[in-house]
């Protein structure tokens, strides 16, 4: 993986990213593929409409479906579901942070937890999920991290951030001294922790930099805590972490908070809102937010939004959608999730393009007030 910061606006970053799967230009935002699918997306769709860049597996997810088993004699997950560009996979902390009072065990050796589909018992460890993730055969691997509830106090979040750099030695150790499975390369980063704490934010950040990984990602932010504080964490940990390396701020977040993100230096991003929006009928627009149930769009024939361009967004109108959500139609929602993917990367291409421009904050500042207000 080779990294290349092409403009720099300010603190916002033009770049590539070269992987043996394509190139990422950034600053990106990644659709996630929880379970090896887009939901409700078809991967030419991915392609050609949305122009997606990069999609998100998960480790947890993948690891009880469909097995380690199916995805190695598949070839890993590239063959599994057919895309050819580059994934990136989560190390399932998330997924066991999310698992709390359910039985989960953490411990110094790892994580025990129950299984969401049977209830069976599983046990994750740092060097097993560098296993589980070296078997999916993703281009970026996550290292195994506790990712901290928010609120959280001090001591704990101290707790939980040193317990999360041991792991983290652990997984550079595992990943080292073992080979990709399907010839292409992987790439492993580190996650800075530490919750809203400042001095814990730049400890962790400062020992991730001196570990001089091929990117780092930001953690345990967008878990409820105020935008500002984020935005704060995420400000300081960027002014500490590498210039040279890409910078990924995991699960952010709404158009507003990627565009904000985005003049703090961070370079990828992730979340599911887009396509968890769209199943409830919230589309966003170059105009602003609609909720396409709304009686208001009954007998509005005009396109979901002609400025985006696009197949889904340009050929089918409000009204119609409308009509699909009012009845249920599977449809609707597949309709919806494509066009809000293709809003996202569409959103990330034009903020590139202004970074190359030198106008990203005048254009973020501008683009913020219209995308975010309701129409």
């Amino acid at each position: 993986m080779q990294f290349e910061v092409i403009k720099q606006d300010q603190k916002a970053r033009a770049g590539t990213i070269q992987t043996d799967h394509g190139t990422i230009e950034t600053p990106i935002f990644m659709p996630v593929g929880t379970v090896a699918s887009v939901k409700a997306v078809h991967q030419r769709e991915l392609k050609e409409d949305i122009k997606a860049e990069i999609i998100l597996g998960n480790t947890y997810h993948l690891y009880l479906r469909p097995g380690l088993e199916v995805l190695e004699q598949a070839g890993g997950l590239h063959k599994f579901n057919g895309w050819d560009r580059p994934i990136l996979t989560d190390s399932g902390g998330f997924q066991v942070y999310s698992l709390a009072g359910t039985g989960r065990k953490i411990d110094e050796a790892g994580v025990k937890f129950k299984s969401h589909i049977d209830g069976s018992t599983h046990v994750f460890t740092p060097e097993g999920v560098m296993d589980i993730q070296r078997a999916i055969g993703a281009d970026f691997v996550m290292a195994f991290d506790e990712c901290t509830p928010y609120p959280c106090d001090y001591g704990y979040a101290r707790r939980s951030m040193e317990l999360t750099h041991r792991w983290l030695q652990r997984c550079c150790d595992r990943f080292d001294t073992t080979e990709p499975k399907y010839g292409h390369s992987q790439a492993l980063f580190p996650i800075v922790q530490g919750s809203t704490y400042p001095d814990l934010r730049r400890q962790s950040a400062e020992f991730i930099a001196s570990l001089g990984r091929e990117g780092n990602a930001i953690g345990g932010l967008s878990v409820g805590e105020p935008a500002e504080d984020m935005y704060e964490m995420t400000d300081l940990v960027c002014s500490i972490l590498p210039q040279d390396k890409p910078r990924y701020l995991m699960g952010v977040g709404t158009p507003a908070n990627i565009l904000e993100s985005i003049a703090l230096g961070i370079d990828m991003m992730d979340c599911v809102l887009p396509t968890r929006n769209a199943r409830h009928g919230i589309l966003y627009t170059t105009q602003g937010i609609i909720n396409i149930k709304n009686e208001k769009w009954r007998k509005d024939f005009s396109p979901i939004d002609e400025g985006l361009g696009g197949y889904t967004s340009t050929f089918y109108s409000k009204a119609y959608l409308r009509h699909l959500f009012k009845s249920d139609e599977l449809l609707g929602p597949q309709i919806a999730s494509v066009h809000n993917l293709t809003f996202y990367l569409w959103l990330v291409k034009e903020a590139r393009q202004q970074i190359l421009n030198g106008t990203y904050l005048p254009w973020k500042n501008q683009m913020v007030e219209q995308i975010m207000r309701r129409l």
